[in-house]
């Protein structure tokens, strides 16, 4: 049995879809579908993370009875700007539960509805809340059945569709500790291992600890007279004074006790504690969450094995995050435990398998199974095995911009930033690839049915056109244009598809076309230079005396090309070929991106350098993939 599916009606920031001709409904505001163990829910703040747990929370109450219930700010608005009169004064939500096997199907017969799956026909439980509101008074109910009114669900079949729930910033020293309903009292108190109430051994142990204690009290043990008698002393000081105070005709008498002897009560006073002293929160989380998993484990339980976790990276640091989840993943698998945890975490993100990632996203939820997204089987796989931390941080992201290699990743947020749109300021993540295999994530944020919503995360591909041109003996760039053009089109049409659109440099590689431009010719061919200094010398490095040798070399050579009537793309040539790209003296790419983002960095006329940058024809494919990706999918360009 787990939970399939969940449809939310006018909840908090999701509202309601566009009426159904066939059930005259409107279709709801968010549709997900959860996988039979692991589900991971990512994506930015404010995205509706929480908002799904706690429309589960609500429908399936909690292991720790926590206080819930339907408030007012609950109903949906349609916008921040619309009047409190527009609030909308119903809401739904609607779980779904598949895979009931017998003996837990027999515990809903009366609420179960049947369904058909190829040609066999199966039951499933559907669950309604259903609230509505009088101004600011509430009201909800949660039944269930075939129909949509359905039937009241009775207390004790709704007991066995709590979840267990971790909250987010859990003070876990707190929550082992003793005192009256402490959570570890409760985990413990519904535990296979404490359900002889009358006749467990932990009682039998409290009788005989107090009977010891009564004894002290007391001066002897019915047998023999103890040589301490300090204790009966104080009691009988104690009693003397409450004699004194009470009325003669109903005297108060006090003894000593470690607790009463009933069974809830003394788990109350238990607390839970690691060996090592002095332990972090990250250490005590990883205990509260193992012994929440005590009641995900308990043998012969017939109910709903789910657990709702809210940032479970909450004090964990990354390496113990990886083993959790790990641990965790497997163990969906082996006890049937369904898991539906948020995070905000990449380590996680890129961990888990990308089919177990739900992400959040304008108002809706993408799941990144195999039937929903573009991927193919083997894009799966590709992923599993190159989707690092660094790249997942794209599912927490406003925009993205994926890039085949070190120098676009190293130059491209300096150029962002002189043009007035930083990345980190925009929410846009810039991806490296490391390879021409855009498909593989573009996909990612890519759907089969578009009629379930679409993302609203723009990608912009920034890719080479990797035309290489042809001069004539007289330096005449004499390439084939349709050639360029067509390499340009069929790369469009490659990649290009829903909010995922593609920039291509207008000639060769971005290196090339930098100095071609004309703009930017000078810093390039320094940074090339700079580079190769660097490169050469781990030592020391790019000194003062190498710089200014360097930007000599540089004046000199460009007016020598000048004066021998070089074209500026023949120019262009000579620094990527003739210098970056030597045979035996190659220049890492990767360094001159370095060296230029210094040198742009370094430059005092920002303003200047913004419009020489704007101006330049071969430079335009980065500024409308920054503009894309950092402003939307409404434009403000």
């Amino acid at each position: 049995m787990f939970l399939s599916e969940l449809r939310i009606w006018n909840f908090r920031k999701y509202g309601s879809g566009e009426l159904e001709a066939e059930t005259g409904k409107s279709k709801p505001g968010l549709f997900v579908k959860f996988n039979p163990g692991l589900n991971i829910i990512v994506g930015e703040n404010d995205s509706g993370k929480t908002a799904i747990i706690d429309a589960l929370k609500l429908v399936l109450t909690t292991q720790s009875n926590d206080y819930l219930r339907l408030e007012y700010e609950d109903f949906h608005m349609p916008n921040v700007a619309t009047l409190e009169e527009e609030r909308t004064d119903s809401l739904e939500i609607q779980c779904i539960f598949r895979d009931l096997k017998p003996h837990e199907a027999k515990n809903f017969l009366e609420w179960l509805s049947f369904e058909t799956v190829g040609t066999e026909k199966t039951f499933y439980l559907k669950v309604i809340l259903k609230g509505r509101r009088k101004g600011r008074r509430v009201y909800y109910d949660v039944k269930a059945g075939t129909d949509e009114e359905g039937s009241l669900m009775n207390s004790e079949a709704r007991a066995l569709l709590r979840a267990t729930y971790l909250k987010p910033l859990r003070d876990a020293e707190h929550e082992l500790a003793p005192r009256k309903n402490s959570r570890l009292s409760q985990i413990l108190d519904n535990h296979q291992a404490f359900e002889d109430k009358e006749n467990h051994h932990l009682k039998r142990v409290m009788e005989q600890a107090n009977k010891l204690i009564l004894h002290y009290f007391q001066g002897h043990d019915g047998t023999q007279t103890f040589e301490d008698q300090s204790g009966k002393l104080l009691l009988e000081k104690i009693n003397t004074y409450l004699k004194e105070f009470s009325p003669s005709t109903l005297p108060l008498n006090s003894i000593f006790s470690i607790s009463d002897l009933k069974l809830r009560t003394i788990l109350e006073k238990l607390s839970l504690e690691l060996s090592v002293n002095k332990s972090g929160l990250g250490s005590h989380n990883l205990l509260f969450i193992a012994v929440e998993l005590l009641l995900l484990n308990r043998e012969q339980y017939t109910g709903l094995k789910i657990a709702l976790v809210e940032e479970i990276e909450a004090h964990i640091h990354p390496q113990a995050q990886l083993r959790l989840i790990e641990y965790l993943q497997k163990e969906s698998v082996d006890l049937g435990v369904q898991l539906i945890l948020t995070t905000h975490s990449t380590v996680l993100a890129s961990k888990v398998s990308l089919k177990n990632l739900i992400l959040c996203n304008n108002g809706n939820c993408f799941s990144m199974d195999p039937g929903s997204t573009k991927l193919e089987v083997g894009d799966y796989s590709f992923l599993e095995r190159f989707l690092d931390s660094t790249k997942a941080n794209f599912f927490f992201a406003k925009g993205v911009i994926l890039v085949e290699g070190d120098a676009e990743h190293l130059l491209l947020p300096t150029i962002a930033e002189i043009i007035g749109r930083p990345l980190s300021k925009y929410g846009t993540t810039l991806v490296n690839v490391g390879s021409t295999a855009f498909l593989r994530y573009s996909r990612i944020f890519q759907r089969q049915d578009e009629t379930l919503g679409k993302m609203n995360i723009p990608v912009a591909i920034i890719t080479d056109n990797d035309v290489r041109p042809t001069f004539s003996q007289h330096g005449d760039n004499i390439t084939d244009r349709k050639e360029i053009e067509t390499s340009r089109r069929k790369k469009v049409e490659l990649y290009d598809g829903q909010t995922v659109k593609t920039f291509v440099s207008p000639f060769w590689t971005l290196e090339y076309d930098l100095a071609t431009g004309g703009n930017l010719t000078n810093e390039f061919y320094q940074a090339v230079l700079y580079a190769k200094k660097i490169q050469n010398s781990d030592k020391y490095g790019l000194t003062e005396e190498k710089k200014v040798a360097c930007d000599q070399e540089v004046e000199t050579n460009l007016a020598k090309w000048q004066q021998e009537g070089f074209s500026q793309e023949k120019i262009a040539f000579e620094i990527y070929t003739g210098i970056m790209l030597k045979e035996n003296d190659k220049v890492s790419k990767a360094i001159v991106a370095q060296c230029l983002a210094g040198i742009l960095n370094e430059t005092k006329d920002k303003a200047k350098l913004k419009e020489k940058i704007l101006k330049d024809k071969n430079l335009n494919y980065i500024v409308q993939a920054i503009n894309y990706a950092t402003a939307g999918l409404e434009g403000d360009t």
